[in-house]
């Protein structure tokens, strides 16, 4: 069993500030990686394991392209997404089950509301019910039900992960990864979700983001067009004023939080990080990758000012603001 992320291995990375006082702290391990991927900065133990939870979602699609799935835009956006469940989002996911011929009852994801409150009030208003395409992994969903009908694969028990599809999966992310999976565990969405070091998906995501279209080697391209896909079409992978899209949008990132409190994020130059939080709180990950890559010279300190200014890291009291969620350096 591979070593586990615990207490001993965090530092401080957010505090939470109201009215001038520290109320609230948050610990985890974060991980910088050079354009040319050297290691730039270590925050606690970045050899402890973690779940990555949807940060893998890159690593997922792109295994999905590399056995052949023809995504490409807006629906390969999609594949990478955790999206918010908007009317937009719901009407992609459903071409891509169309051209993979099958419908939304083959998605294996559990019904859900959408996390976009306006579509949530509407639906509720029109007497609507979960849905698994509005499930926030149902394109992720899509694209694997796609893959399985592109390679002639059977796709009832598509989430086993002895299905030829989730083989493939484990394969890919193992390559980008650099390391053997020891532990599998079961993601919110159903599907299979492998434990790895933090650094070892700080690697995994800098080859992802560092790629290149006309790249000579077929991943390779395949991983350029998916981070080109998502920078073009950055709604797709959130939603409206939702963390991940709105620094896709103002700072050109390759950005994908994942749930308790994981975040990675490319910069335009190749600038990785990686990070988790100890709490698994994620309020806080996206200033401090954000920040981080600021102390790298990645990205400029007025850009990350504005876009912080588009986050909701705002506390507020009696109505007015009091004070916020900032980086603990």
């Amino acid at each position: 069993m591979p070593q586990t992320f615990a207490v001993s291995d965090a530092v401080e990375l957010a505090v939470v500030e109201r009215s001038g006082f520290i109320e609230s702290r948050h610990g985890g391990i974060a991980v910088v990686l050079a354009p040319d991927g050297t290691l730039l900065e270590r925050l606690g133990d970045v050899s402890a394991f973690i779940l990555p939870r949807s940060s893998l979602k890159p690593l997922q699609a792109l295994a999905c392209l590399s056995a052949g799935a023809p995504l490409e835009g807006e629906h390969l956006g999609l594949a990478t997404a955790s999206h918010s469940g908007t009317d937009r989002h719901v009407s992609v996911v459903r071409e891509i089950l169309a051209s993979a011929g099958v419908g939304e009852d083959d998605l294996a994801c559990p019904p859900a509301w959408p996390g976009d409150t306006a579509t949530r009030d509407d639906m509720v208003r029109e007497l609507g019910s979960p849905a698994r395409v509005r499930m926030n992994c149902s394109g992720k969903h899509a694209a694997m039900l796609l893959t399985c009908t592109t390679n002639g694969w059977a796709t009832d028990g598509y989430l086993d992960p002895e299905h030829p599809l989730q083989v493939h999966l484990r394969d890919v992310i193992e390559r980008l990864v650099g390391e053997k999976t020891s532990v599998t565990a079961i993601d919110g969405c159903g599907a299979p979700i492998y434990a790895m070091s933090l650094f070892g998906l700080a690697r995994a995501v800098h080859r992802i983001g560092n790629s290149s279209t006309t790249s000579p080697f077929a991943l390779h391209r395949s991983a350029g067009a998916l981070v080109q896909a998502v920078r073009q079409n950055p709604w797709t992978i959130d939603g409206p004023g939702r963390a991940d899209t709105v620094v896709i949008e103002r700072l050109g990132v390759f950005a994908k939080g994942g749930a308790e409190g994981v975040m990675v994020m490319v910069a335009p130059d190749g600038t990785t990080v990686a990070l988790k939080m100890l709490d698994g709180s994620g309020r806080a990950a996206t200033a401090v990758a954000l920040r981080l890559l600021e102390r790298a010279g990645a990205l400029a300190s007025a850009d990350v000012a504005d876009a912080m200014t588009r986050l909701s890291l705002t506390i507020t009291g009696g109505g007015q603001d009091v004070g916020a969620i900032r980086p603990a350096f």
